[in-house]
């Protein structure tokens, strides 16, 4: 039966059918459970009890839509790279929080390095891109400078299964 076996290079717990069931979700979550039990040839009883486990044990944390933000009006995608000028932790703290409600904000790091943030944006045009620097980025003591770069393209990556 498969998933018996530990699966090399897993985590701990995970064999190689939970392994299988992220691969297919992660491909297409919009799978019922009974497509997903045929496609990896188990019964239907025993892909449902292994998501929920995977649900239950913080494998699986939620379900999300990608969504075309062009789409929705905003075709200007961008990094905002920001450095801090102390690294006090509650500064960074506060500031991390503001930055990820700033609107368009699709993504924030917290990096190493150079950089202290990382922001994928998307914006209407560069007047807004310039504004959300000005009026969520910039407006904070803590912030240094900032450096934006625009995005040409995006692609999604392979990930690690």
């Amino acid at each position: 039966m498969p998933g018996s076996q530990p699966a090399k290079g897993a985590a701990p717990g995970l064999d190689s059918l939970d392994l299988d069931i992220l691969r297919a979700l992660g491909a297409d979550g919009r799978l019922t459970n009974k497509a997903l039990a045929s496609r990896l040839g188990v019964a239907e009883s025993t892909c449902a009890y292994r998501v929920r486990s995977l649900r239950d044990r913080g494998v699986v944390v939620g379900t999300s839509v990608q969504v075309d933000v062009a789409a929705l009006g905003f075709p200007l995608q961008a990094v905002i790279k920001v450095r801090l000028g102390s690294h006090d932790h509650q500064h960074v703290t506060t500031l991390y929080d503001a930055l990820v409600e700033a609107p368009g904000v699709l993504q924030a790091l917290h990096v190493a390095g150079e950089d202290d943030f990382h922001l994928l944006v998307a914006v209407a045009d560069p007047e807004a891109l310039r504004d959300l620097v000005l009026e969520h980025v910039t407006v904070h003591p803590v912030v240094r400078s900032t450096e934006t770069q625009l995005v040409f393209e995006r692609r999604k990556g392979r990930g690690v299964l």
